[in-house]
């Protein structure tokens, strides 16, 4: 089969594997490995390592740099706000520890040596946009994991990029000292960084000052923003071997964070190139995987994947992530989810050749097999299970979306957040977008009465809109877009004016009467003072959560039987009917399907009476 054929067969093969990946929601690099498998030389035998010949490290390179050039660009500077303190440990000393401990792994498991190890540490430090990006299309976690995830891919690929390059020059090839290391790798992700930030400078001038008829324009913008990635990348090669990654990936964030003329058309232009490149240089990549390498390893490689898999990255997401933000199953799930991708890939390829022409061939044979193993092993069972493991731990909340960032709303953004919520705050005031962020929310700056404004807050998935403003033809106009536009099944709102509750009713809204509800808060505290103080500790030392009697093992119980076979420290408190009337429930009233019961007591004798009855809840 000739070249073009070849191509065409793997860029096919590639879209074909996106397409079944979105219809099944299972991430696509998945499908594509097993595709780069199947016409590598252990299936069919199409593509080799001779196939594109020298000039597959060139085009790998490029399709790297604009993946990486897509993800800098989506990596906004409010995104990074959502956990500075997590990224930053992560890509410092969570890099430093992967790099050392995988280095340590290698040495004892295969007998070789510590310049080697370091080697291929080096490289397994990236897990990278490639392999991140399919799996949060089809996971939804809350906003701070996302974020630690994305920015972690990019940033971790330039350093491993550069870092692996340094090792192998300065340790290696040659004989330097570890201070020479340090220095090289500073100054190779200078330059990157540098000219990085240089282009996209040029890029933007050009954009903003030029001038360009209407009718092409965003045409043009698009073109100037695609060369600006291939010359940040290709330039920088040519000051300093691979800081190119680093350049495209810093004029990437730093377009991504200016105000760029058609930045909507140059976002999707982005996103299909991206969808394009990274289809053909997974599957590329995958058929280059030789078996016989990764066999060769025997158990000594499945130690090396427990040791990266189940002790390093545990390790490094547990010191990274020390604060009360992430729950304890979003460590585990951020634990149990790192796998590795294109830069692993395509630089150890390219290291295998030089090692095989340093006259160290089992070096070599080394290198690639545990690389594509850990690749291997990672993206099946870390990037095609996550869903899997999301459901599981229950990290994947839909998202409640709070319209007005006021005291009302941020306060009840604050507790929603406690509880676990993903929460999305929207209001037009900058200062209070800022506030929201200082206090570790996730804020957008916008009109919540424009529903271009909500569809980009993710409106068509929230599994509630609430709207808290002191304007209730403001909060009218975002229920009815939340009700009629969006769908949104779960909608309330503050009513300022107390004659303006029906027309909210009307629509199906639960309205919230703002001077009956500071009334009823004030008369708790007068007349039952011990209920207000437990109120307003609700998700901390106690909580209340309701249910809806579905399951058959709540069909016909009476409520004594519930209350014996629930945890201690927690009471069914409540049975709502039906019909809407509610009452406090004796011990011998039978549960009926459609009756809602609500549990009372102590935050996780509560929590694990609601999975006991809901388990996927």
């Amino acid at each position: 089969m000739n070249l073009v054929a070849l191509v065409a067969l793997v860029l096919s093969l590639g879209v074909a594997s996106r397409v079944l990946a979105d219809r099944l929601r299972i991430p696509s690099v998945l499908f594509l490995i097993f595709a780069g498998i199947a016409i590598g030389p252990e299936v069919f035998g199409l593509v080799s390592q001779e196939t594109f010949g020298d000039g597959l490290s060139a085009m790998v390179g490029v399709s790297v740099a604009i993946i990486l050039f897509e993800g800098g660009y989506h990596l906004r500077l409010e995104k990074l706000r959502e956990s500075p303190t997590a990224l930053a440990r992560l890509i410092t000393v969570g890099a430093a520890i992967t790099w050392l401990g995988t280095a340590a792994a290698v040495v004892t498991f295969l007998d070789t040596g510590l310049e080697v190890g370091l080697l291929v540490g080096a490289l397994l430090i990236a897990t990278g946009p490639t392999v991140v990006g399919p799996i949060l299309q089809v996971v939804t976690v809350r906003d701070h994991v996302a974020a630690v995830l994305e920015g972690e891919g990019v940033i971790n690929d330039v350093t491993a990029a550069i870092l692996v390059v340094v090792v192998f020059e300065v340790l290696v090839a040659g004989d330097g000292s570890p201070s020479h290391l340090v220095v090289e790798f500073a100054g190779r992700l200078f330059v990157g960084l540098a000219f990085g930030a240089l282009v996209a400078g040029g890029v933007w001038l050009v954009l903003t000052r030029g001038k360009f008829r209407p009718s092409t324009a965003a045409l043009h913008a698009r073109l100037i923003v695609l060369a600006g990635v291939v010359v940040a990348y290709a330039g920088s090669e040519v000051l300093a071997s691979e800081t190119g990654i680093a350049a495209a990936a810093m004029a990437g964030f730093a377009l991504g964070n200016v105000e760029l003329p058609y930045h909507e058309e140059v976002i999707d232009f982005l996103d299909d190139l991206s969808v394009v490149v990274l289809s053909f240089v997974f599957v590329a990549l995958a058929a280059l995987i030789d078996f016989a390498d990764i066999r060769a390893l025997g158990l000594a490689g499945l130690a090396i994947v427990v040791a990266i898999a189940l002790v390093l990255r545990p390790a490094v997401i547990y010191l990274s992530t020390t604060n009360d933000r992430f729950t304890h199953n979003e460590r585990l799930f951020l634990s149990a989810v790192g796998p590795r991708g294109i830069i692993p890939a395509s630089v150890a390829t390219l290291f295998a050749v030089e090692l095989q022409a340093l006259g160290r061939p089992q070096e070599a044979q080394l290198l690639g097999g545990t690389v594509f193993l850990i690749i291997f092993a990672t993206v099946v069972l870390q990037a095609g299970l996550a869903p899997q493991i999301a459901n599981t731990l229950e990290v994947s909340p839909m998202r409640t979306i709070i319209v007005g960032g006021g005291r009302v709303g941020l306060s009840l953004a604050e507790r929603l957040e406690q509880d676990g919520e993903n929460v999305l705050l929207i209001d037009e005031d900058p200062t209070a977008v800022e506030t929201a962020r200082e206090r570790g929310l996730r804020a957008l700056e916008g009109d919540g009465t424009d529903s271009d404004v909500l569809e980009q807050a993710g409106a068509h998935d929230a599994e509630a809109v609430i709207a808290t403003t002191p304007d209730d033809d403001v909060n009218l106009l975002v229920c009815q877009l939340a009700k009629t536009t969006f769908d949104v099944e779960r909608v309330a709102s503050r009513v300022n004016q107390p004659d303006a509750v029906d027309a909210f009713e009307s629509l199906g809204v639960r309205a919230i009467d703002l001077s009956m509800a500071t009334a009823w808060s004030l008369e708790n505290v007068l007349e039952r003072p011990s209920l207000s103080k437990w109120m307003n500790e609700l998700g901390r030392t106690g909580d209340v959560q309701e249910i809806e009697v579905t399951a058959a093992d709540l069909v016909g119980k009476s409520i004594a039987t519930v209350n014996a076979e629930i945890p201690d420290g927690c009471i069914v408190g409540l049975l709502t009917h039906e019909d809407g009337s509610t009452e406090v429930p004796t011990g011998d009233h039978q549960l009926r399907e459609g009756d809602r019961v609500t549990f009372i007591g102590q935050t996780d004798a509560v929590d694990r009476a609601v999975k006991r009855f809901h388990p996927h809840d």
